[in-house]
């Protein structure tokens, strides 16, 4: 018997090695990614939330048929286009982009723990806007009562969306934001730039660190816990790269730095908590394996056959770790095309980073 012959390497599957599972394949092919803890089923109500990303994930799930939750419907007398620019239906809750550990981490505070949400409002041309969410009224609000009443609403339903949840699928964006110097308040974008105005005594650059996301996340976490101990919590990286950097690198390299913090923070937590998984769709998009295909020519926007093939990966890994999901899914056969489900596939995402290309 050769004194190689046993070692901890012999026996693995092909997934374990780099030259029969990636080299060896088509991109298309490559498979069983991921291992899923637990199944998300069509009886299951999903939520979601974070960056711009996460906008594919329910749009596949609607879909499909599956049950996302939408905790702050449009008013009835909205259009589907008048829903869509007042950012209704995007998320799971009208906050529009929480691009950070830290925003996730204020909006559950002034949600579920009773903190106080800012009095600070900035005002453009006679119009109040959010600094948690300034795109969210295209025109912003008449007075600061009608933003404090809206804002009331969206923390009334991200209550009603994490205590019915039962997976809630949170993209993490960006390492980068601003903040106020004095009280810490992290603001959805830099003032000045969607709305309000840049003072360069009161607001600061912060680049998140591996420490202080990881710290907002698990906080961010426990409250999730506490409302809902049933809730499932899937993390996804977005890889969608940064539309411009204040750090003072080169927008790639500060991409680049950005991403695997985050990359790092959401596998550590998968790793250190039962009820939290990671699924790859960061790698399944970014990686050099898959030659860039899924990007448009800005080599940033993902093109619908990225979405779609990230997708397609997440089905078949459910169906492959619980085979009673696929059958489940043939039972009920495919849901059909109409109604919103297109409405919501036809839908361009929205993101209020793209905002800040008007300043290069």
């Amino acid at each position: 018997m050769s004194e190689h012959s046993s070692n901890p390497y012999v026996g693995l599957p092909e997934t374990a090695f780099w030259k029969r599972a990636v080299a060896a394949r088509n991109p298309l092919e490559i498979s069983q990614l991921w291992r899923p803890k637990f199944p998300v089923a069509r009886k299951h109500k999903v939520i979601t939330a974070g960056s711009c990303f996460a906008q594919h994930f329910s749009r596949a799930l609607v879909a499909r048929g599956y049950g996302w939750l939408d905790a702050e419907p449009a008013p009835k007398l909205l259009s589907e286009d008048q829903a869509q620019a007042y950012n209704y239906g995007i998320f799971s809750f009208r906050t529009g982009n929480i691009y950070t550990a830290r925003m996730l981490r204020q909006w559950l505070g002034y949600a579920f723990e009773g903190e106080e949400p800012p009095a600070e409002c900035w005002q453009t041309e006679g119009r109040y806007y959010d600094p948690l969410r300034p795109g969210i009224e295209p025109e912003g609000f008449a007075d600061p009562a009608e933003l404090e009443a809206s804002r009331r609403a969206t923390m009334a339903a991200i209550r009603r969306a994490v205590t019915e949840a039962d997976v809630f699928v949170f993209t993490m964006g960006l390492t980068e934001c601003w903040r106020d110097r004095e009280s810490g308040l992290e603001y959805a974008m830099c003032p000045g730039t969607l709305a309000g105005r840049f003072d360069a005594d009161q607001h600061e650059f912060v680049n998140q660190s591996f420490i202080g996301i990881r710290r907002d996340m698990r906080a961010a976490l426990k409250i999730l816990r506490q409302a809902n101990p049933k809730l499932k919590v899937l993390l996804t990286v977005s890889p969608v790269p940064l539309t411009a950097t204040a750090s003072g690198e080169h927008v790639l390299t500060a991409t680049s730095h950005s991403k695997s913090v985050l990359r790092a923070v959401a596998g550590e937590l998968a790793v250190e908590f039962s009820h939290v998984d990671y699924f790859p769709s960061y790698e399944i998009i970014t990686h050099p394996a898959y030659r860039g295909m899924f990007y448009a020519p800005n080599q940033r926007s993902v093109v619908a056959q990225g979405v779609n093939h990230v997708m397609e990966s997440f089905f078949a890994c459910q169906s492959e770790a619980f085979p009673w999901l696929a059958r489940k899914s043939k039972r009920g056969g495919q849901p059909s095309g109409g109604g919103k489900a297109a409405a919501a596939k036809a839908r361009a995402v929205k993101c209020d980073e793209e905002f800040l290309d008007a300043f290069g």
